[in-house]
C-alpha cells in the first residue's frame, strides 16, 4: 500500500487549527461568563430592594432605623457607584452638568430625606437602562463589525518554489497567492484557475455564489468555495476592496447627523437649566407659599432633576442612525456618515450615469443580419478578421460560437478610423463602418440608416454581406430600478452620458427615464448638475461609476458610486456605495434613509413629549419618583427599542 505523503507545514496547521478551535471555544465560554458579569450588580441591587420593599410593606420590627439605611445603602452601592465615579471623573474634567451628575445628585438627595426605595429604585433602573443601551448598541452595530470578521490575516504565497503564508500586508502586485476551500481571498487579483466559486456576500450583500472564470477579478474578503484556486494579485492590501470596506465604515460611524449634532449642543445647553431650575424650584417657593416645607420641595426639585435627565435622547438618537448604516450594509449599501442618510431623505432629482450605472458596460452582440451567407458561414468570415483587433467591439464579436473549424485571415490591414482590410478563403474582405463601404464603392442597405447603435458591417468579395449590432446590456434590475424610484417619490430622473446622444435617447426611452443628453464631457455633465442644484428646491442625487464622474458626484447632495465596477476615485469622492453595482439598491437607500429619520424623530417626540407631561405633575407635586423613573429611564428604554427595530427591517 503506497503511503501518503504528508506536507509538515499542513500538519502543523491542522494542529495550529485544532488550537484555535478550542481557543475560540474558551473564547466563547468566557465571552459568556463576562457578559452575565455585567448584570450581576443590577440583579444583587434589584433582589435587596425588593426584599427591602416588602420588609417595609409588611412593617418587620426589626427593620427600622440604621438596620433600614444600611440596608438600602448596599442594594445602592453596586449600581451607584459605578454613576457616582463617572459622574466625578467628569466634573474633575470640567463636564459639571452630565446626566451621571444629575442621576448622581437626585439619588443621594433622595436618601438624604429618607426616600432610600426611590433612590435605590431610580439608579438601579438607570443602570437597567445603561445596559440595555450598550446590548442595543452592540446589536446596531454587528452588521458593521460583521464586516471585520471577513478581514482575512493570512496569505498563502508562491516564493522560492514555495508556497509560504505571510501578512497579507506583505504581499506586493504580482505575486501568485494559493486559497484553499473555505479560505478567505486576502488581496484583490485575477483568476489564474480555470474557474471559482465565491461567497461574495460580505462585500455585496448578496446570499447567492459568484461563479467567474479565468482572467476574471476576484476581491478580497470573498470566500472560495470549491477546490484550490491560485489568483495573481493586482492591488496591496491596503488599497483591496475589503480594506477599503472597512475604512469607509469605520469613518461612517465618526460622521454625525446635524439632528444628532444638533441633540448634543442641546443636552449641553438643556442640563445646566435644569439644574438651575431644580435648585430654584427648592428655595424659591419659599417667598410665595404659606406653608412651605423645605423636605416636600426638594423631593419635588429631585424628581424634576431625574425626569429632565437627557437620556433618551442622548443614546437613542445615535442608536437611530447607528441602526439605519448597520441596516444599509447588510443590504449592499455603504454611506459614508450619518449625515448621508439624512441627505438622502431630501433628494427629489435623481441624475445617473448611462454607461456601467444602468448598463453592463460591455459590448454584446445584440442583433446578426447576413444576406446570402448563411449566419455560421458569415460570422467565421468576420471573426476571423476581428481576430486581429484589440477593439472592445472586436471582443464581443470573438465570443460568438460558431460550430466547426475556424477561418484563417492574411493580409490583415487596418484603414484609420473607417475598419480593416484582408483575405479570408482567398476571398477579399472588408469589415467596418458605412464609410468603409462607401469608400470601396459597395451599397449600404437603407435599412442601416435607422440604426443608432454600434453596427460593424461586413463586404465578401465586392458585395455587401451582412452586418452585426453590438449594444450594451442594460443591468438586470434596470427597469426596476426606475420603476422603485418612481414609488418612493423622486419627481425627476435624468440620464446624462458621455455615449453617443442616439444611442443615450434611445436607453433612456427604453426605461422610462424624463430626460436624457448624451455625447457631453465631464465638465458638461458638472454644468448640467450644477444648473439643476441651482433651481429652487431642487436636492440632486448623482449615480456614477467612472473617473469622468468623480467631480459630479464631489458636487451633488448626494454622490452614489457603483461599489463593485466602479473606479477608485469615483468610489472615494462617493457619500453613498452600491456594492453590489445594482441600481435598485438606489430606491432602497431613499427607504433607509427615511425610516431612520422616522425612528429618529419618533424617539425626539416620545423623549421630549413624555417627559413634559411629568415634569409638569413633579414640579406640581403630582408625580413621584416612581413617574420619575418612567420618564426618564423607561422613556429611554422604549426609544432604543424604537431604535432596534430598524435591524429587523424589510425594504423591497
Amino acid at each position: 500500500m503506497k503511503k501518503k505523503k504528508v506536507n509538515l507545514r499542513d500538519l502543523n496547521k491542522t494542529s495550529s487549527d485544532t488550537h484555535k478551535r478550542k481557543d475560540a471555544h474558551n473564547q466563547s465560554s468566557a465571552e459568556s461568563i463576562g457578559k452575565f458579569k455585567v448584570y450581576v450588580p443590577a440583579i444583587f441591587s434589584f433582589v435587596l430592594l425588593i426584599i427591602g420593599i416588602a420588609m417595609d410593606y409588611f412593617d418587620v420590627a426589626f427593620f427600622k432605623n440604621w438596620i433600614r439605611v444600611v440596608w438600602y445603602a448596599f442594594a445602592y452601592l453596586p449600581v451607584g457607584f459605578p454613576v457616582i465615579k463617572e459622574g466625578w471623573n467628569s466634573i474633575k474634567n470640567g463636564d459639571f452638568f452630565t446626566e451621571f451628575f444629575l442621576m448622581s445628585i437626585a439619588t443621594l438627595g433622595a436618601f438624604a430625606i429618607g426616600q432610600y426605595p426611590e433612590g435605590v429604585a431610580v439608579m438601579l433602573f438607570y443602570a437597567v437602562g445603561e445596559l440595555f443601551q450598550s446590548a442595543a448598541v452592540k446589536r446596531a452595530k454587528g452588521s458593521i463589525k460583521a464586516l471585520l470578521d471577513v478581514r482575512p490575516n493570512e496569505a498563502l504565497v508562491y516564493r522560492n518554489n514555495n508556497y509560504v503564508s505571510v501578512n497579507p500586508e506583505t504581499v506586493a502586485i504580482g505575486e501568485k497567492v494559493q486559497v484553499r476551500v473555505g479560505e478567505k481571498i486576502p488581496l484583490d487579483g485575477i483568476l489564474l484557475s480555470e474557474k471559482g466559486s465565491f461567497n461574495t456576500a460580505a462585500l455585496t450583500g448578496e446570499s447567492k455564489p459568484d461563479t467567474i472564470a479565468k482572467g476574471e477579478k476576484v476581491f478580497a474578503g470573498s470566500i472560495n468555495l470549491d477546490g484550490v484556486i491560485e489568483i495573481k494579485t493586482t492591488k496591496e492590501f491596503k488599497d483591496s476592496s475589503i480594506a477599503r470596506i472597512l475604512d469607509m465604515v469605520q469613518n461612517a460611524t465618526a460622521r454625525k447627523s446635524k439632528t444628532e449634532l444638533f441633540i448634543r449642543k442641546f443636552a449641553r445647553i438643556y442640563t445646566p437649566i435644569v439644574v438651575f431650575l431644580a435648585i430654584g424650584l427648592t428655595f424659591l417657593p419659599y417667598f410665595f407659599v404659606d406653608d412651605y416645607v423645605f423636605r416636600d420641595w426638594l423631593y419635588r426639585a429631585l424628581i424634576f432633576l431625574v425626569i429632565s435627565c437627557p437620556c433618551a435622547l442622548v443614546i437613542s438618537i445615535p442608536l437611530g442612525y447607528f441602526g439605519g448604516l448597520g441596516a444599509a450594509s447588510k443590504n449592499g449599501i455603504l454611506f459614508k456618515g450619518a449625515s448621508y442618510l439624512d441627505e438622502m431623505t431630501k433628494v427629489n432629482t435623481v441624475v445617473m450615469d448611462k454607461t456601467g450605472t444602468v448598463t453592463k458596460g460591455v459590448f454584446k452582440i445584440k442583433e446578426i443580419k447576413a444576406i446570402v451567407w448563411k449566419e455560421p458561414e458569415f460570422m467565421k468570415y468576420l471573426m476571423a478578421m476581428e481576430e486581429q483587433s484589440t477593439h472592445p467591439i472586436a471582443k464581443a464579436i470573438m465570443d460568438y460560437k460558431a460550430d466547426g473549424e475556424d477561418f484563417q485571415a492574411s493580409e490583415v490591414s487596418e484603414i484609420a478610423g473607417k475598419g480593416l482590410k484582408g483575405t479570408v478563403n482567398g476571398k477579399s474582405v472588408l469589415v467596418g463602418n458605412k464609410p468603409l463601404m462607401i469608400s470601396n464603392s459597395i451599397e449600404v442597405p437603407s435599412e442601416t440608416d435607422n440604426i443608432v447603435e454600434s453596427i460593424v458591417m461586413v463586404s465578401i468579395e465586392g458585395k455587401f454581406a451582412g452586418y452585426v449590432i453590438i449594444a450594451d446590456e442594460l443591468k438586470d434590475d434596470a427597469h426596476e430600478a426606475i420603476k422603485q424610484i418612481r414609488e418612493s417619490g423622486i419627481s425627476k430622473i435624468i440620464m446624462l452620458s458621455g455615449d453617443k446622444d442616439s444611442i443615450t435617447q434611445q436607453v433612456a426611452k427604453e426605461m422610462g427615464i424624463d430626460t436624457a443628453k448624451g455625447g457631453l464631457l465631464p465638465e458638461d455633465k458638472l454644468n448640467e448638475v450644477e444648473k439643476l442644484m441651482s433651481e429652487t428646491d431642487n436636492k440632486v442625487a448623482f449615480i456614477g461609476d467612472g473617473i469622468n464622474d468623480a467631480p459630479v458626484l464631489a458636487v451633488s447632495d448626494v454622490g452614489i458610486a457603483m461599489g463593485g465596477l466602479g473606479s477608485d476615485v469615483a468610489i472615494e469622492t462617493a457619500d453613498v456605495i452600491i456594492q453590489t453595482d445594482q441600481p435598485s439598491k438606489i430606491a432602497k437607500a431613499i427607504k433607509i434613509g427615511r425610516s431612520t429619520r422616522r425612528i429618529v424623530y419618533q424617539n425626539i417626540a416620545l423623549a421630549f413629549g413624555v417627559k413634559a407631561v411629568v415634569l409638569i405633575l413633579g414640579a406640581g407635586g403630582l408625580a413621584t419618583m416612581w413617574e420619575a423613573v418612567f420618564a426618564d429611564v423607561g422613556v429611554a428604554l422604549l426609544a432604543i427599542l424604537n431604535a432596534v427595530r430598524l435591524q429587523k427591517m424589510k425594504w423591497k
